[in-house]
């Protein structure tokens, strides 16, 4: 079994696996040069070129898992819901009724996204490392589909869930049932593990994720446990929602930059972490970056960890910091550290 998998499924490795979220992508000269011939969703639709993202910072790099090239939108367009990226997702019209609800279908596992799972096989095809799949959990999607777009504090949400609690849930039904069939599909297909992404539940307040995250995330990775894959959850800024995200069947949580590891393995007891270099370090000096890795690494000590960022890489990292950051964390040596 690789390193990767043995932290995801619980070992306490003898060095941290490492991989960057959003690291198939922007930042990568290789990227940019599909990007300037191809649209977004084309990248996204289309399963070599989405094939080959995925592989670049493979190759590059030499992580120890690759991480599918897509976005958590790419399930959504099936349920009858238009989006651009206008550069974020845009939704030509917003869902905020429960007559707009009802009208969304939950599409079959075979018709939601068939370019992914032969993206996956062609990945699987080539890799040299485990793959990660991934979704959107149905908190988060259902903040954009609500919203309409990107915001600053996503307020129509957030007052949607308090003065339309029903419709709230029944669009969260909808989009667990079409989380569990994508996710599904892409385990099916060969992703060796998935992660969850509820980027904007650290929005709320304890009592709302108990009640609109909670249950759902539940559902979904009890779906998923037939597979034996690892199951990885993150929420960022959430560390207030701890308490509730412990009880959630999955293997991994990835942990954001704002507490260190030390601080919240207590509160994920079980846990594999995940994380949690803040991205702006790799904007840093060299000896920056050696320095707050090597912190991550020692507050990672004492239970299974994978090393990754604290959320996804910015787009003007240079990918030279990304290669220093690899070999540190590959050099380093968790059984000869008190």
């Amino acid at each position: 079994m690789s390193l990767f998998l043995r932290a995801a499924h619980g070992h306490n490795t003898p060095r941290a696996p490492i991989w960057i979220m959003r690291q198939a992508g922007r930042y990568l000269s290789e990227y940019r040069a599909l990007k300037e011939k191809y649209t977004f969703w084309e990248l996204c639709r289309t399963p070599e070129l989405a094939a080959e993202i995925t592989l670049q910072p493979v190759r590059r790099f030499g992580v120890d898992a690759a991480i599918l090239f897509q976005d958590i939108m790419t399930p959504l367009p099936p349920m009858g819901l238009e989006i651009d990226f206008a550069p974020g997702p845009v939704f030509k019209a917003p869902v905020r009724s429960a007559e707009a609800v009802a009208d969304l279908r939950v599409p079959e596992q075979d018709e939601i996204a068939p370019f992914v799972a032969e993206a996956i096989r062609l990945i699987r095809a080539e890799s040299p490392v485990p793959l990660i799949g991934f979704g959107g959990a149905p908190l988060t999607l259902a903040t954009y589909i609500v919203q309409g777009g990107g915001s600053k504090d996503y307020d129509e949400f957030r007052q949607f869930l308090r003065y339309a609690p029903g419709t709230a849930h029944a669009l969260l039904e909808k989009l667990t049932e079409l989380s569990i069939r994508y996710l599904k599909m892409q385990l099916g297909a060969g992703a060796q593990a998935v992660q969850v992404f509820d980027s904007w539940a650290g929005l709320h307040d304890a009592r709302l994720y108990r009640e609109f995250a909670k249950p759902y995330n539940t559902r979904i990775f009890e779906a998923l446990a037939e597979f034996g894959a690892p199951r990885m959850y993150i929420a960022v800024e959430a560390l207030h929602l701890y308490g509730e995200i412990k009880d959630l069947p999955c293997e991994v949580v990835s942990v954001d930059w704002r507490a260190p590891l030390s601080q919240v393995r207590p509160l994920l007891p079980g846990k594999t972490l995940q994380g949690n270099l803040d991205p702006a370090v790799l904007l840093a000096p060299e000896a920056v970056v050696r320095a707050e890795a090597e912190r991550v690494l020692r507050e990672g000590l004492g239970g299974p960890h994978i090393f990754n960022l604290g959320h996804g890489i910015m787009r003007q990292t240079d990918p030279g910091r990304v290669a220093q950051l690899i070999s540190v964390v590959q050099a380093f040596d968790r059984t000869g550290v008190a």
